[in-house]
């Protein structure tokens, strides 16, 4: 073997018999023990840092009144356990409604958000299409300049959507960051793959459900998730647009309990106590919680591929 390709092959990061050169390359290099238990250590902060607080306050939410008075606020020791703050909650009727109202609005929203980011994004990603280049810069004009709070409730009110359920969900229906994600990922499949179905005759309504969808699981799935969340969490469009107090969403009630210390309404049976305030507060946030940690699961082999895309490759 010559000279040059041993020194290609130490280049390679590859070790072989009699050379004395690194078994990998320099940024390859196998970290320290110290650096491994800094990482270590890390990673063990920042999980603590996320599982505590829920710790804390699943338990502060099935503890009785006498544990929460002795640990002086939030429990992190258990105690006494009691279920009266859930049984409290559901039997007042408000919570359950809330939670009905939340997922419809969720459900609904994030399906007619999907199909209309999809649809927008993929004509948008295909050159030739009709106005193409001044829709899209329309739309990154909306992600700059925003109309404001009073022209929008003026918008929504001359609509008629006032105290209805389409006020919480059509004002923010669309993400134009989501739409660019879109389409940055529809550009990307192969033109040729596309020009193929053409050719077979297929049109661009079959191209887009048997050939694109398909093949944007990763990103349609994060995408999704996206707006599932924003709509599950959002409160703020409820506050301006809805008077009648039963079709408040469930992040409207979670902040009146939380936040305002609104008391929750509902009779309990007799002999299962009152729960504390405290206890109530942190079990209706349970509550919100749930759904977003149960579908995230579900999401989560997508979720890495998906948030990848645009990035910078190598």
């Amino acid at each position: 073997m010559t000279t040059i390709e041993k020194s290609s092959k130490k280049v390679s990061g590859l070790r072989w018999p009699g050379s004395e050169g690194p078994s990998r390359a320099a940024w390859e290099e196998e970290p320290s023990k110290a650096v491994k238990a800094a990482k270590s250590a890390t990673l063990i902060i920042v999980v603590l840092a996320v599982l505590l607080p829920l710790y804390t306050i699943i338990l502060t939410s099935i503890s009785s009144q006498s544990t929460i008075t002795n640990a002086g606020g939030l429990v992190i020791i258990p105690g006494e356990i009691t279920w009266d703050a859930y049984r409290q909650i559901f039997t007042g009727g408000v919570v359950t409604r809330a939670i009905m109202v939340s997922v419809g609005i969720t459900v609904v929203g994030t399906i007619l958000s999907m199909v209309v980011s999809v649809l927008c994004a993929y004509g948008l990603s295909r050159p030739g299409t009709l106005a193409h280049t001044p829709l899209l810069f329309v739309l990154l004009i909306t992600m700059f300049f925003a109309a404001g709070m009073i022209p929008s409730y003026l918008l929504v009110s001359g609509l008629g959507m006032i105290d209805s359920y389409a006020a919480l969900i059509l004002p923010s229906c669309i993400s134009v960051f989501n739409i660019i994600i879109l389409r940055g990922f529809f550009m990307g499949i192969d033109q040729g793959i596309l020009d193929s179905a053409r050719i077979d005759g297929a049109s661009e309504w079959r191209i887009l459900g048997q050939i694109v969808m398909p093949m944007s699981k990763a990103v349609t799935a994060v995408i999704a998730l996206f707006y599932g969340v924003g709509y599950w969490n959002a409160f703020f469009n409820a506050i301006l647009y809805i008077n009648d107090s039963s079709k408040n969403p469930l992040q409207v009630v979670l902040r009146s309990y939380v936040l305002q210390g609104v008391s929750v309404p509902g009779q309990i049976a007799v002999g299962q106590g009152v729960a504390a305030s405290l206890a109530l507060q942190m079990a209706v946030i349970v509550v919100a919680m749930v759904p977003i940690l149960f579908v995230y699961p579900f999401v989560q082999k997508h979720f890495t591929k998906g948030v990848m895309i645009g990035a910078v490759k190598g």
